[in-house]
C-alpha cells in the first residue's frame, strides 16, 4: 500500500470545498423552497468559484512540489521554463 499524498495545503482545501458543501445543500434547499432564481443563480456562483478556487490551489501545490521531484535540480537557465510554466497556470 502506498503512503498517502498530502500537501500542506491540503487541509485548507478541504476545509474550503466543505464550505462549499453546505453552501451547495442552501442551494438545493433553495430551489425546493422555490426562491427567486436570481437568489440561487447567486448562491451557485459563490459555489462554482469556491470549487474553482479549490481545485486551483490543488494544482498549483502539485506543480511547486511533485513536479519538482520528478525534474529534480536544474541549472537556473533549464529551470525556466518550468517556472514560466508554473506562472502560466495561474491564469488558467
Amino acid at each position: 500500500m502506498s503512503e498517502p499524498h498530502v500537501h500542506q495545503t491540503h487541509p485548507e482545501i478541504a476545509k474550503r470545498l466543505k464550505r462549499a458543501e453546505g453552501h451547495l445543500r442552501s442551494v438545493v434547499a433553495m430551489i425546493e423552497a422555490g426562491r427567486p432564481c436570481l437568489d440561487i443563480a447567486q448562491q451557485l456562483h459563490a459555489v462554482e468559484r469556491a470549487i474553482g478556487q479549490a481545485k486551483k490551489t490543488l494544482i498549483q501545490d502539485h506543480l511547486d512540489h511533485c513536479l519538482d521531484d520528478v525534474v529534480g535540480p536544474l541549472a537556473r537557465e533549464q529551470r525556466q521554463t518550468i517556472d514560466e510554466f508554473k506562472e502560466i497556470t495561474k491564469y488558467l
